[in-house]
C-alpha cells in the first residue's frame, strides 16, 4: 500500500515570492508561509505560537504566485512536505524541509497594493485559486 503525503496550511506569506528562472525554462517561486497556534498556559495567559514553514512553487504555480501573492496576504496551500539536502559555502551538508505546492488559494480578500486600490475590474481578473498541472510523465495513464 503507498504512503499519503499530503499537507494543507492556512496562514499569512512572510513575505512577496522570489522567482527564478531555470535552466530549461522551469520557474520555481519560494516564500515563507507564517501558522498560528493559540493556547492558554498554566497561569491562563493567551499564548500565540508561530511557526513558519518554506513554501516551493513550481512551473506556472510559480509565476501565478509571483504575479498574485504579496507578503502578508492570508493564502490556503496544499501540497507535499519534502526534505532536501544541499552544500553550503563552507562544504557543510546542509537539510531544508519544504513544502511543494500543488495549490494556492487568496484568502481574506484582495490585499491593497502599494498602488493604490485595486480597480473593480483588475480585482475579476485576478484568479482566487491556482494549481499545479501535471507533467505528462506523471499522468497514471
Amino acid at each position: 500500500m503507498a504512503g499519503v503525503n499530503k499537507v494543507i496550511l492556512v496562514g499569512n506569506l512572510g513575505k512577496d515570492p522570489e522567482v527564478r528562472h531555470l535552466e530549461g525554462g522551469a520557474s520555481v517561486a519560494h516564500f515563507t508561509l507564517a501558522t498560528n497556534e493559540y493556547y492558554k498556559d498554566k497561569q491562563g495567559n493567551r499564548v500565540e505560537r508561530t511557526e513558519w514553514h518554506n513554501i516551493a512553487a513550481w512551473r506556472g504555480l510559480a509565476e501565478l504566485a509571483e504575479k498574485y501573492l504579496r507578503k502578508g496576504q492570508q493564502v490556503y496551500v496544499e501540497g507535499k512536505i519534502r526534505t532536501r539536502q544541499y552544500q553550503d559555502k563552507d562544504n557543510q551538508t546542509r537539510y531544508i524541509t519544504e513544502i511543494i505546492a500543488d495549490e494556492i488559494s487568496m484568502l481574506g480578500g484582495r490585499p491593497q497594493g502599494a498602488e493604490g486600490a485595486a480597480t473593480p475590474a483588475a480585482a475579476t481578473e485576478a484568479p482566487t485559486t491556482f494549481r499545479q498541472e501535471p507533467e505528462l510523465d506523471q499522468l497514471p495513464f
